[in-house]
């Protein structure tokens, strides 16, 4: 509470007498604290996101056009090559090419324009199909980063797989 300190004061005359206020500042901290304790268990925190994420069902696999699709092998350092179609003919091996995660000239670049060539060819850019795989060294930061171009560049279809014993010699190339 605020409270009034009188002191007479010496001299001659008819003076008015200062008076010095203090004022108790304790309870305006106690209110403080109870609002800030208040606003900060009443609030919503940030909430984490959760990707959804939907596996294919055990069983036979489905055959792929390789025209229609992609793979990409998610590599341990922080990079990510790639080939076109699925690598499954023997006869005809793929072609490796690399790339990044960086916004210009990265793999969502690459995907974009396979996204375009799929819709030339097949009338629908969603008819592509992304096989993700990691490398063991992989980290799970970079199948998450695979993950999110997924998401920016809103393919539609897209699968994580297990790395074949082939790809990983060409990786190893």
């Amino acid at each position: 509470m605020a409270e009034m300190i009188t002191s007479p004061q010496k001299g001659k005359g008819r003076r008015s007498t200062k008076r010095s206020t203090r004022v108790d500042m304790t309870p305006m901290v106690d209110l403080g604290f109870l609002l800030i304790t208040f606003f900060m268990l009443t609030t919503t925190l940030a909430e984490p996101k959760a990707l959804p994420l939907i596996m294919p069902a055990d069983g036979a696999f489905t055959p792929v056009a390789e025209s229609k699709s992609i793979t990409l092998l998610v590599r341990s350092d922080r990079t990510i090559s790639w080939y076109e179609g699925t690598g499954d003919d023997p006869a005809k091996p793929p072609q490796l090419q690399h790339s990044t995660f960086s916004a210009q000239n990265g793999i969502g670049e690459v995907i974009r324009s396979r996204q375009r060539a799929v819709a030339a060819k097949w009338g629908d850019p969603e008819e592509l199909i992304v096989l993700i795989k990691a490398e063991n060294g992989a980290s799970y930061g970079n199948v998450v980063d695979a993950l999110d171009e997924m998401k920016i560049n809103r393919v539609a279809r897209y699968s994580l797989a297990d790395i074949t014993p082939q790809e990983e010699k060409l990786l190893q190339r």
